[in-house]
């Protein structure tokens, strides 16, 4: 890693900022991303060329990125196998995504035959990967407003068999608000927001240079990503009164406001 840039905040592992990179510009101008060009930008998130190609070799290997040629010169672009990934991630991370208290919720019920068991953990680590509570072993639960996204992502694990999914109404006696502290670790996310405020509170302040409002912008959102996923839309009515996470979602959207326009000029001109 080089030096950091002025300004620029970089928490996440440069193969993560780079799958931001490919699934916020590289799919806006056709999937595939010049080798040379993405060194370019990731240079404004203060990362070697080394360590650009050693990242992308890693995410070729995993299946995330596939070879490509964009003019003769060697490129990249995601897996056309992720599609429904980051569509459902851009839904997550671009767009009012709360729910109401009064909303349906989604419950997942699953139940694997003894034989089968390993099926067991996989189910569970996809719908925790979804953002889903555990109201207890088999029976999961989250906002309704991910049917589709779990629906999708069950079917593409080959899981979907195993799994009765329901939209309905919380009719129990116990108040929703501790039900929902019981599904849900709330004590573990809750700093993970104010680390989001801790370190983008600031920028606001500031007036940053195209590249490097590129290098924040994406540092921004891998880092959003990642909470978006953890917290699924919980009702806010739901939540403690003062829940960081409602002061972060707004941070957010101011800083994709401000930051958003000078980062595409960067990225625009890098990839003329």
């Amino acid at each position: 890693m080089k030096d950091e840039p002025a300004g620029v905040e970089v928490a996440a592992r440069p193969q993560h900022l780079i799958v931001t990179i490919f699934g916020r510009y590289g799919r806006a101008r056709g999937g595939a991303i010049q080798i040379a060009d993405l060194i370019e930008l990731m240079a404004a998130l203060g990362v070697d060329a080394g360590t650009v190609r050693s990242s992308v070799s890693r995410l070729k290997q995993r299946g995330v990125l596939v070879s490509d040629r964009d003019g003769g010169a060697a490129a990249y672009r995601l897996s056309e196998t992720l599609d429904d990934v980051f569509a459902a991630g851009d839904h997550r991370i671009f767009e009012a995504r709360r729910a109401r208290s009064d909303d349906p919720w989604l419950l997942a019920s699953f139940s694997v035959p003894e034989k089968e068991r390993p099926l067991r953990h996989q189910l569970r680590k996809l719908l925790h990967r979804l953002g889903f509570g555990q109201v207890s072993g088999g029976l999961w639960i989250a906002p309704g407003a991910i049917a589709d996204e779990t629906r999708t992502a069950l079917h593409q694990a080959g899981l979907d068999g195993y799994v009765e999914l329901f939209l309905g109404t919380r009719v129990s006696a116990e108040p929703l608000v501790e039900a929902v502290r019981q599904w849900w670790d709330l004590p573990a996310l809750e700093p993970l927001y104010q680390e989001f405020l801790d370190a983008y509170g600031h920028v606001l302040e500031g007036d940053p240079s195209d590249s490097e409002a590129f290098g924040i912008y994406v540092a921004a959102i891998t880092r959003w990503r990642r909470l978006t996923y953890l917290d699924p839309g919980i009702p806010l009515e739901l939540l403690p009164a003062d829940w960081a996470g409602g002061a972060a979602e707004r941070l957010f959207g101011e800083l994709h406001d401000r930051l958003e326009p000078p980062a595409e000029r960067f990225v625009s001109a890098v990839m003329a």
